[in-house]
């Protein structure tokens, strides 16, 4: 799902239900509006040091939307209760670290293509002031058949096929001038993202479950509840997704410009200044996610709902060497070990 200082939320359609800083007073939202049949599922990156969380509960798959990661495990956050009459319990929050992953029946990636789009006419003016555009494409490019990323292959699917990990992964890019970006700081913005995924996989045309397509936006671009936006309480990072076409589903993940939430997203986590550290930390970890839980809640998470990032988020930061750099990354979860790898 979803790490400096990671933060956690969710969108209108999954329910933020709650958030509490430890040291502040609780607010919960309200939940009575919310519709079992219009919840769309997605992974967020979060967690940190002092700061609140989120833990929201998917109502469309009724499983929970974890979110975790690196927070003092004395915090405490607040998530939704199947059948509950109260709805509403506390937590700690701890990196979920116990437990392996178990196999829930749906699709995973058997050779992943990574599409990146850069999303606005802003990449090329002034919209990139950190030079997002090519450290993420430099990064992205040099993990498919990394050691990194090695550990994702033990996974299967239904048929037995692997996740795979074969260099190439990264399929190419685009920046898409065509349509300006919508307003994302208001509650529809996922449906304005899931619209974009559905743009790009048409341009790229590739609809195959092995397809992900990462959305990154550009500097200053305030998107609902991400770090970057101060005013929030609470927030994520990035999250992955999923959205259907008439083609079939496809995975996709939303990524604000990380290095406009500073240390919130993990600037400066593992170098110093480390302006882009959070890039490659928090875009390893959905990448990771998506590839052995492309259609969120369905692929690979344990019993607290954790897929092989959520697991190991914020924890064992470091320089990772790839054939195209060397770039921080976290560790991901792995079940033959029983823990966090990298």
């Amino acid at each position: 799902m979803h790490s400096g200082t990671k933060l956690v939320t969710l969108g209108a359609i999954a329910a933020l239900l709650a958030a509490c800083s430890g040291t502040g007073s609780n607010s919960i939202p309200s939940t009575s509006s919310l519709s079992n049949s219009t919840r769309t599922p997605y992974r967020v990156q979060v967690g940190s040091e002092g700061r609140p969380m989120v833990m929201f509960y998917n109502f469309q798959t009724e499983r929970g939307g974890l979110v975790r990661g690196g927070m003092d495990p004395s915090d405490t956050v607040l998530h939704g209760v199947p059948g509950s009459s109260n709805e509403l319990y506390t937590g700690t929050n701890q990196a979920s670290t116990t437990g392996n992953m178990t196999y829930h029946g749906g699709p995973i990636q058997t050779a992943p293509k990574i599409y990146v789009t850069f999303w606005g006419s802003a990449w090329n003016t002034t919209g990139d002031p950190n030079g997002e555009k090519t450290y993420y494409t430099n990064f992205i490019s040099g993990i498919g058949g990394s050691q990194w990323l090695s550990s994702v292959t033990q996974y299967t699917q239904s048929d037995g096929q692997h996740v795979g990990n074969a260099s190439g992964s990264y399929a190419g890019s685009w920046v898409d001038t065509a349509d300006a970006i919508p307003n994302l700081n208001t509650r529809s913005y996922q449906s304005y993202l899931a619209a974009e995924a559905k743009k790009a996989a048409a341009h790229f045309g590739d609809y195959s479950t092995s397809a992900s397509y990462v959305l990154l936006l550009p500097h200053g671009v305030k998107v609902y509840q991400f770090a970057g936006n101060y005013y929030f309480s609470t927030a994520y990072c990035a999250w992955h997704s999923s959205t259907s076409t008439t083609s079939g589903t496809i995975s996709y993940t939303n990524f604000p410009y990380q290095s406009d939430a500073g240390a919130s997203c993990g600037a400066g986590s593992v170098n110093s200044p480390g302006t882009n550290d959070g890039v490659s930390i928090v875009g390893g970890h959905e990448q990771a996610e998506t590839e052995t839980d492309p259609q969120p809640n369905t692929g690979w998470l344990d019993s607290n709902n954790a897929e092989n990032g959520d697991k190991c988020a914020w924890t064992g930061l470091q320089n990772t060497s790839f054939s195209t750099g060397t770039f921080p990354t976290q560790p991901l979860w792995s079940n033959a070990v029983s823990g966090c790898v990298q």
